[in-house]
This record gives C-alpha cells, structure tokens and sequence, in this order.
C-alpha cells in the first residue's frame, strides 16, 4: 500500500525488579488492544516495550537475591516477555536498557545533543531519594510521615554527591504552550489539567546522573565523565527511540519517530509529560504525540503493595481461563479513567454471565441450529459498530466493549422473539442468515479486544457453520 500511515505506540518500560502482577496485564492488553485496532485500520503499526533495566532497585534486587544483575534482569524481564505471549500481546520490539550493542550508543548521543545544547551542567546535591520511584523529591511532595505516595511504607535514602543536573526550568514556557495548544496531548483531560498545574508552579532542574559509586558501576556510563552513570529517567525514557533505531539505524527511526501513542500509569506521568518533552526539546527532537494515562487495578479493594502481600499475579489464571477471559476483564470491567478493582470472584462473575452465558451460548445456539438446517454462511461485511471508533479514539475501552454486547443483546432478544427452533422453510431460511450476519459482526467488532474468540468465531461461521466446543465453558 502506497503512503500506508503508520502508527507507533508504546507501553510503559517496566522495572524488571520483580515478577509481573496484574497491572502489567492491564496496560500490555490496553496497548495491545489500541495495535490491533490501528492495524485493522489499514496501518502500518509498530507497537514497543522493553524492560527498565539500569534502575537502582534492579541492583539491590539482585543482591538480595544474591545473583549476578545481569542475569537477574535477564530472568525477570523474560517473565514480563512471557506474560505478553501469554495474553497474546504482540510486542514487535521489546528494547532491553542493558544492551549495548543499541540502548547504550542511543543513550549516550542523547546526552550529547542535550549537552550540545548548553543544557547540562555538574554540581553537588543533597536530597531524599526514592528508590522506588528513582527521583528526588523535596519535602513538600511527600506525605506526612516523610514517604512518597507511590511507595507508602518506604523510607528515602539522603544522598550528597555531585551530579549531572538538566536545565528543566529552561522548558517551562514552552511545555506549557505544547500542552495547552495539544501539540503534546496529554489524555484524559484532567492529567492534563494536572501537569499544567505542576508546570505553572515552577520547574526546579534536575539530576540526570548518579556516582558510579552509588549506581554500584551499573547502567550506561555518562560521556566523557566515567566516574558518572546516566540517571535511570534520562536513559529509560530513550529505550522508546533506541528501540527504533536512534543512534544505530537513522532509515528505521526516521519511519517510526515521534511515537503516536504513549501508554503510561498515572504514577509516572511526570516523567513523561515534563521530563521527556523536556529531554527531546533540548535535543532538537520531534516530540511524540500523544500521552494516555490510565488509572490502577486495586485488588479485593486495596491498593496493590508487597507488604500486604495482595500483588496478583495474573498468569495461572490466564493459564487456566484463557488470555480472551482476562482481557475481557481489563478492557470491559473497569474505566480506563478510575481505579478499578480486581478479584477473582469478579473475574468468575464477568465469565460466567458475560463471555460463558452471553457470547458463548449465543454462537453456540445459533452454529447449532445452522448445522441442523444445513445454513451456509456468505461473505461477512465487515463493519464496525457505530460509536466503536468514537470510544476508541477517547480509549473508552469499556464503552466500546459495551457496544459490541449491545449486538449480543440484540441477537438475544431475536432468538428469543423468533424461536427459530420452531420454524421452517422459508421463515427459516431468513431467521438464520439474519443471526448469521449479526454473529460474524460481533466477530469483526471482536478483533482487536479478544483476538482469539474472534477469530474461532468468524471460522466457525465462514462457509459451512458447524457446532464446535464452547467458546467459554461455564466456570
């Protein structure tokens, strides 16, 4: 296809310091699901993760552990590789942040260019660290007993050293304008609202390197300076342009550069509404285009922690129930746009009525009476439901999912008025094609939510319809 538009989109680079838990599989299945979407559109889709490998908690990690951190990091960021296979999440690159041969060159040319730029500068610091979040913050941002909102429970390290700082306050004026204007849209709009509250209320610079001494002689080494390592924020964020090629394949990242889509938890969006456009401002880079954030799974209502031992790993359970089961759950049972809450008793409920007792019985009812009365399917028309591409450009997953049931509901509601079982004849021969169209709709609008179901559904109704094993056995 000539002038095919394409469509980058990212996931949150995750610390690889610990296995994967539910909330991985929340943004992988949302990212996954916007790809598929795009693809579907006839686009040219490249979709991005990789693993946040040079943070300071992987260190510490592993030496609690007692493993070598390479191999640590190695093991655990092919869990997260593995929990994507299994939710049928199809990253094209996944760009580790210890290698090399790539991320390394890539992240060394993007300090050169902000260096270049007379944007970085060395001086002594003393501050409260948070290994957690690996940033500095000052008293004012913390809560009442002295922690960070995302790690609750944790105490700050003090630390005093010289660093690498960046001129952030320079950007101030101009993020603004970027983020007011939607040049750099930030969605939904009350983040939005948010970073411009943060951004108006003064940029402090910050410290973009760490002492070899403290970074224990891990990471990607500052240029020119080799007692210094680049601080995990300025090199992580980089891993979404060395992925595509910057600093080792210009022809690959002159394709895919700016990202389309950044998909982020709201606990990081500092660092990619403030610190990243900053970062690419002062190198001279396109600015990607747009910022998702969405809110976090709670589980059985409390905020997922290590020290309540809550942390839910969601792979048994796909192993179990198949990845269409937890998607569906990701994307239909919570607003992108609120916290929602995770427990395997809402997770069976969701089966049962919806995927087991609602999309399942019904191709099920309806292959059935097809295969008794001999109904030969024609070629589906590929149609998106009204609204789908209203609620997938605002990632109102839930809303879009809520249509596509409407269909379901709709094709109830027939069989139940028209009770084809009882008919004959040319009655018959109306009803049955009618549910057959309106079933291979469902497994059109299906696609990019649940892959799988989707396309066992328009097989099963392609040419000769036959009845098959249930799409979601009761549970």
């Amino acid at each position: 296809m000539t002038n095919q538009k394409k469509f980058y989109i990212t996931a949150a680079i995750p610390y690889v310091n610990a296995k994967p838990h539910i909330g991985h599989a929340l943004e992988f299945v949302q990212t996954d699901t916007m790809a598929r979407y795009h693809k579907l559109l006839g686009e040219d889709v490249l979709t991005l993760s990789g693993g946040d490998e040079n943070a300071l908690k992987n260190v510490q990690a592993a030496e609690v552990a007692g493993e070598d951190t390479q191999s640590f990091i190695d093991r655990h960021t092919q869990l997260f590789l593995s929990l994507s296979e299994k939710l049928n999440v199809q990253f094209d690159i996944f760009q580790k942040g210890s290698d090399k041969e790539h991320h390394y060159p890539s992240a060394q040319k993007f300090w050169k260019l902000c260096e270049e730029a007379g944007d970085i500068y060395k001086k002594s610091y003393s501050g409260l660290y948070c290994v957690g979040c690996e940033q500095f913050y000052s008293p004012d941002e913390l809560n009442e007993n002295g922690e960070c909102f995302e790690h609750p429970g944790k105490k700050l390290d003090e630390v005093e050293e010289e660093n690498y700082f960046f001129k952030l306050s320079k950007y101030q004026d101009q993020l603004i304008k970027l983020i007011e204007s939607e040049e750099y849209q930030i969605v939904p709009n009350f983040r939005k609202n948010e970073v411009l509250s943060f951004l108006k209320s003064g940029l402090q610079d910050i410290s973009i390197s760490r002492s070899n001494k403290r970074a224990k002689n891990w990471g990607v080494p500052v240029p020119g300076d080799d007692t210094q390592r680049i601080y995990v924020w300025f090199d992580a964020l980089n891993i979404y342009q060395s992925g595509v090629g910057f600093g080792w394949d210009e022809a690959s990242y002159q394709k895919w550069w700016p990202a389309d889509l950044h998909v982020i938890g709201k606990g990081i969006i500092r660092f990619h509404a403030v610190y990243w456009p900053a970062f690419l401002l002062s190198a001279g880079l396109s600015l990607p285009k747009k910022l998702f954030v969405h809110e976090y799974f709670t589980v059985n209502g409390q905020k997922m922690s290590k020290t309540l031992g809550n942390v839910y790993d969601p792979i048994p359970l796909v192993e179990k129930y198949g990845a269409d089961s937890l998607r569906y759950y990701c994307l239909a049972k919570i607003s992108p746009f609120q916290d929602g809450d995770f427990s395997e008793d809402k997770f069976f409920e969701a089966y049962n009525a919806d995927l087991a007792n609602g999309l399942g019985n019904l191709v099920a009812r309806v292959a059935k009476l097809c295969e008794q009365n001999n109904i030969t399917a024609t070629a589906p028309s590929n149609v998106w439901c009204a609204d789908l591409a209203k609620y997938m450009g605002e990632f109102k997953f839930n809303e879009a999912i809520n249509v596509i049931w409407q269909l379901i509901a709709e094709a109830d509601k027939k069989i139940n008025e028209e009770k084809p079982w009882e008919l004959s004849g040319d009655k018959l021969t109306i009803v049955l094609p009618d549910l057959v169209k309106r079933i291979q709709a469902i497994g059109f609008n299906l696609q990019p939510f649940l892959p799988q179901t989707a396309d066992k559904i328009l097989k099963q109704f392609s040419s000769s319809i036959k009845s098959a094993p249930a799409l979601f056995p009761r549970i």
